[in-house]
C-alpha cells in the first residue's frame, strides 16, 4: 500500500482503516470527481472479435470509493482494488496515486475549447435572426404607414 499524505477518519480507507481488498487491480484515469468520496475511473482493454480476427478498443468505467488522504481528482492516474460492495455501484477503492495523466487534461481542454466557438455560432445566429425579424416589422410598420 502507498503511503497516504494525510490521516483520515474514513472507515472504508485501506490504508488507516480496516477496509480488506481482494480480487481483482487496476490502473485507471479519473474523469469525474464531483461527488465528496466518489470518483468515475475509466481505462481501456482490448476484445477480440473471432469473425473479423481483429481486436476493438473498449472502455470500462466504475464508480470508486475515493478516501480523503488519497485526493483523487480529474485526470489522475490511480490503483484501484476490489473490494465488498461499499453501496449499489461501487465495488472498488483507490489504493494509490500514481500521477497525473496530462494527455487526458489537454483533451478535455481541446474539447472545452472546441465547444465555445459552438456556442458563440448560435448567438450569432440568433443574433441575426432577431436583426432579421426586425427590419421585417419596421417594413410592415413603413407599409401600414403608406397605406
Amino acid at each position: 500500500m502507498a503511503k497516504a499524505k494525510t490521516i483520515c477518519n474514513d472507515n472504508n480507507c485501506p490504508v488507516h482503516h480496516s477496509l480488506r481488498t481482494h480480487g481483482r487491480t487496476f490502473k485507471g484515469t479519473v474523469t469525474e470527481a464531483k461527488s465528496a468520496k466518489t470518483v468515475t475511473v475509466q481505462w481501456q482493454r482490448k476484445h477480440y472479435l473471432p469473425k473479423f480476427e481483429r481486436y476493438e478498443k473498449k472502455t470500462t468505467r466504475v464508480h470508486v470509493h475515493s478516501p480523503a488522504c488519497i485526493e483523487a481528482k480529474k485526470g489522475d492516474i490511480v490503483k484501484l482494488m476490489e473490494c465488498r460492495p461499499l453501496s449499489k455501484t461501487k465495488h472498488f477503492v483507490i489504493t494509490e496515486k500514481l500521477g497525473a495523466d496530462y494527455a487526458f487534461l489537454a483533451r478535455e481542454e481541446l474539447l472545452l475549447q472546441a465547444a465555445v466557438p459552438e456556442k458563440e455560432k448560435l448567438k450569432e445566429e440568433t443574433n441575426e435572426e432577431k436583426k432579421d425579424v426586425e427590419k421585417e416589422d419596421e417594413k410592415e410598420e413603413k407599409e401600414e404607414d403608406v397605406q
